[in-house]
């Protein structure tokens, strides 16, 4: 399941996030290759993306306080270095279009856990 965790100093009460979610969903699942939504079928063979949306955090981007975002992406497998480079093109479009946040004032963290794979039994 691809997890986008985004993060901004920027005070959301009372914001439609809304579209930062729908279009976040739609974005991580077409460009690392996952489903939206778990189908009831296949539930147990399918994956999902999660994107959590935090506000309000202190952030000091440029040495400075005005709006700015962190994210984290952690998927298992469907990383490369194409896919990265259009997750921060296209999440940082998201930001900049809903929230304001302009793409130079936006970093994203890319996680392939798929990497880290071992044999163990746990």
């Amino acid at each position: 399941m691809p997890c986008l965790y985004i993060t901004t100093n920027l005070n959301l009460d009372g914001v439609d996030t809304n579209p930062v979610f729908s279009e976040a969903t739609t974005a991580v699942s077409t460009i690392i290759g996952k489903p939206e939504k778990v189908s009831d079928v296949y539930k147990l063979f399918m994956s999902f993306v999660m994107v959590i949306l935090k506000s309000s955090v202190p952030i000091s981007f440029e040495g400075n306080k005005e709006p700015a975002a962190y994210a984290e992406i952690v998927s298992m497998g469907g990383i490369n270095t194409e896919v990265k480079r259009k997750l921060i093109a296209t999440i940082g479009t998201i930001l900049q279009s809903n929230l304001s946040i302009p793409r130079t004032r936006f970093f994203l963290k890319v996680f392939d856990v798929s990497a880290f794979r071992t044999n163990s039994k746990m």
